[in-house]
């Protein structure tokens, strides 16, 4: 039982960091690796629960204190127009969650992103919990079988923190910053990129209060 928490704390612990924390898959297959004998279904499902609650409170902190108390107005506008863009499309939303919670891509970004826009958080916390038992499981599960067949002292290359995982970080990073500054409106509407301009979210509204006001 001690262990099991302990796996929940940690776990829990490495899905609230936002950035820079080793991979979740990395450590579900140590784990497999280091207890081939442990229930691969529990180990899994304890992880997941731990993995989705982290997730969410990362998101809930990016809504509360990012989008609530150090975003600029003009960008919590722009990132509303996602907001009703989404929240028209609820099943694809779960439904793209799902398949990228089996994948072993990073999710920290993408739970940041989605608390700025102050969506309720079942949308993705729900598929991202199956999605990730699955998949926690399944690299438990391979690493539990490969301990078999290789040297119990053979040492698994853990060097995360390598030019590669920092680089991606720093890139996701930029990505969630360029989420909030991209011009959403003019992407939906033009179908091209174009980094937000300072006065198109006013413009937006500007047009928005003279049609209501005919």
């Amino acid at each position: 039982m001690t262990n099991l928490l302990a796996l929940f704390v940690t776990i829990l612990l490495l899905n609230v960091m936002p950035a820079f924390a080793p991979p979740t898959w990395m450590v579900m297959s140590w784990i497999g690796f280091s207890r081939p004998d442990a229930n691969p279904v529990l180990l899994a499902g304890i992880a997941a629960c731990a993995a989705t609650v982290g997730r969410l409170v990362l998101a809930r902190l990016s809504c509360t204190l990012v989008r609530n108390r150090w975003m600029r107005e003009a960008d919590r506008q722009n990132v509303d127009v996602v907001r009703s863009w989404l929240e028209e499309r609820k099943g694809m939303t779960v439904g793209l969650m799902l398949a990228y919670a089996f994948s072993p891509f990073p999710s920290n970004y993408i739970f940041i992103a989605y608390g700025l826009t102050g969506m309720r958080l079942w949308l993705i916390g729900l598929p991202f919990f199956v999605g990730r038992w699955i998949s926690y499981l399944t690299w438990t599960r391979i690493a539990q079988i490969g301990a078999r067949y290789l040297d119990v002292e053979t040492e698994i290359d853990g060097a995360y923190m390598g030019v590669y995982f920092v680089v991606s970080q720093v890139v996701f990073l930029a990505l969630v910053y360029g989420f909030a500054k991209l011009d959403w409106q003019y992407l939906l509407q033009a179908k091209r990129l174009r980094w937000r301009r300072p006065d198109s979210i006013a413009s937006s509204a500007k047009a928005a209060r003279t049609r209501a006001g005919r």
